[in-house]
């Protein structure tokens, strides 16, 4: 929706109403600014993320209960309403922020029996939480599987699908997978991103519901996001939150080795094993 927004303009021949209805966007939302979270909330959020890359099997209780040991005063609507802005959901079955939509048709797990050995046979794509000082934003990446390979990425200060199918658009520069896993989350359920590995022929795979390790390997690269950029730099803005994360994933890809590469880089692996299937 983000983009779609900054089409709306002066425009001699269409009201600002008429704009909005092509776009199938709201005239209140358009004009709608979004109110920052405080200097307190920020704090909070982001000792959630650090709690949920430790313990992702915590629900909303829990962590209650951990902020308050920690000194915050918070109750069990706060820190649920925190979790939904978040996009954290408790990895085990039973009551779950997710942000799925009922109507979406979902699709099942096809990565259980399977073994993963070549480039471009299995993508994943998952989206996290960044903090700034002057808010949050959201990243999305599409990575290579068996590679670590990250193929694209996209920042976003909302939740809608727009920068995840420009994710995905960029990720197909790079070829075609086999199988796209993600979570049920309502940008990767949508009918646009769907049609877009459908047209593809691309078989498609969901996460179960409350299945932290269906989507592991891109989980560990949030980890790494976090503890080796995100939590060190502590970013003022989005764009400085785009720079740094623009550096720290080239150098993931080009330079960091990985002991589960044989301590290779995923570019290494993935344009290695991308040319010897060409």
């Amino acid at each position: 929706m983000n983009q779609r927004r900054k089409w709306i303009g002066k425009d001699p021949q269409l009201s600002m109403r008429q704009q909005c209805a092509l776009l199938g966007i709201s005239r209140a939302s358009y004009y709608y600014t979004p109110v920052p979270e405080t200097p307190l909330n920020m704090e909070i959020m982001t000792l959630i993320d650090q709690m949920y890359l430790e313990a992702p099997y915590y629900g909303r209780v829990k962590y209650t209960e951990e902020l308050r040991k920690r000194g915050y005063q918070v109750n069990y609507k706060r820190v649920g309403r925190l979790l939904k802005v978040l996009g954290i959901r408790a990895m085990v079955p039973g009551p779950s922020t997710s942000t799925s939509h009922k109507a979406h048709e979902k699709y099942p797990y096809l990565l259980k029996e399977i073994k993963i050995d070549h480039c471009n046979q299995v993508w994943a794509a998952d989206i996290t939480w960044i903090p700034t000082r002057k808010g949050y934003l959201y990243l999305v990446a599409v990575m290579d599987w068996h590679s670590r390979y990250i193929l694209s990425w996209a920042l976003s200060d909302s939740m809608t699908s727009d920068f995840c199918l420009s994710a995905l658009e960029e990720a197909f520069g790079h070829g075609t997978p086999e199988i796209f896993n993600t979570d049920q989350g309502v940008q990767f359920t949508s009918s646009d991103f769907i049609d877009l590995l459908k047209c593809r022929e691309v078989r498609i795979s969901m996460d179960g519901k409350g299945r932290y390790q269906d989507n592991i390997i891109v989980e560990r690269l949030w980890r790494s996001v976090k503890y080796e950029e995100v939590y060190l730099k502590r970013y003022e803005c989005a764009e400085e939150a785009h720079e740094g994360l623009s550096g720290y994933i080239a150098f993931y890809n080009e330079r960091r080795l990985h002991q589960s590469l044989s301590y290779q880089t995923p570019a290494q692996i993935y344009f290695t094993g991308a040319k010897a299937a060409a």
